[in-house]
Order: C-alpha cells, then sequence, then structure tokens
C-alpha cells in the first residue's frame, strides 16, 4: 500500500482524480478496497497544494456514486436470478427475503447511513436495487450521503497535507 500511495503521488493532478474516481468505483463493485486511505491521502495532496479540494471530492463522489449505481442495477437486473440459482451458496434465500423487507421498510435511511459503514457498501447497493428500490431517490439519498462522507475523508487529508511538519515533529518527539 506505502508503494501505492508514493505512486500516486508521482502523477499529475489529472490522473490523480481518475485514481481517486476508480478506487471509490471499485470499492463499490469489490469490497473491501483501501479507497478511504486512498481518499484521504489525495486530500493530503490537496493540503500540500499538489490538487484541488473541489476537484478531488467531486472524482471521489462520482466514482462512489457510479459504483453504488452499478451494483443497484445488477441487484435489480440480475438479484433474484443469482439467488435463486444458489450462485451465493452461503446465504439463504429465506435471509435474503427477510433483509428485501428490512429494505422496503427502512431503505432510504440503510442507503444514507450505508455510507459510513464500510465494507456493507457493495451489498446494500446490490439489496437495494434487488429490494426496487426506486432508482432516482436512492440514487440521490447515495450521493448525498457519499459527498459527506468523502469531504470528511478529503478534509482529513488535507489537514493533514497541512500540516505534515507540525506532525512529523510530533510524531518525532514521541519516539524519542
Amino acid at each position: 500500500m506505502e508503494d501505492f500511495l508514493l505512486f500516486i503521488q508521482t502523477l499529475s493532478p489529472t490522473l490523480v482524480y481518475v485514481v481517486v474516481f476508480s478506487i471509490a468505483y471499485i470499492e463499490n463493485i469489490f469490497p473491501p478496497s483501501p479507497s478511504d486511505l486512498v481518499i484521504v491521502f489525495a486530500g493530503s495532496l490537496v493540503g500540500i497544494g499538489r490538487v484541488g479540494f473541489a476537484e478531488t471530492l467531486m472524482f471521489a463522489t462520482l466514482g462512489s456514486t457510479f459504483g453504488f449505481m452499478t451494483m443497484y442495477k445488477v441487484g435489480d437486473w440480475f438479484g433474484d436470478n443469482i439467488l435463486e440459482q444458489g450462485k451465493i451458496k452461503f446465504i439463504p434465500v429465506s435471509a435474503v427475503r427477510k433483509v428485501e423487507g428490512w429494505f422496503r421498510k427502512y431503505g432510504y435511511w440503510i442507503i444514507v447511513l450505508n455510507r459510513f459503514l464500510s465494507g456493507t457498501r457493495a451489498v446494500v447497493s446490490f439489496f437495494a436495487g434487488l429490494s426496487n428500490l426506486n432508482f432516482t431517490r436512492t440514487t440521490i439519498n447515495f450521493a448525498l450521503s457519499a459527498l459527506t462522507w468523502n469531504a470528511i475523508l478529503v478534509g482529513t487529508g488535507f489537514a493533514v497535507g497541512k500540516n505534515w511538519e507540525r506532525i512529523g515533529f510530533y510524531l518525532s518527539c514521541l519516539g524519542q
């Protein structure tokens, strides 16, 4: 991971945005992934002036949202078929039906809160599609949630990037 982060530092701002978009997208398809760490790191690049805050936030949020939309559509189009044919052997169909009921009752709240629960993002988007939640409303809720979460991540990275020398000083004092 350290090598990957060092590699990102060498990229042009445009390629940093491509990496941020891509890792945010992939996280929603193939969890778990280190997307939160990469987005915080990109935020530190904002702090040292290598990339822009708004652009980093926008690409992270777009990547997250398009990844969510992809898994939503997989759940919507293929979910019943995947589950009924036993493609996911470790999840009993009865448990899936129970989760579908939760989604019908609390679905939009689950979508909003999901962004703050690492490791559940792809599963929630799949079940949102499987449960036939309204695509537009679901996507808007998710995008707002992703925007909030990514703002926290980029903002945290920004603070680290702005204060990296001070942080390094304090860490070196701890080691003595």
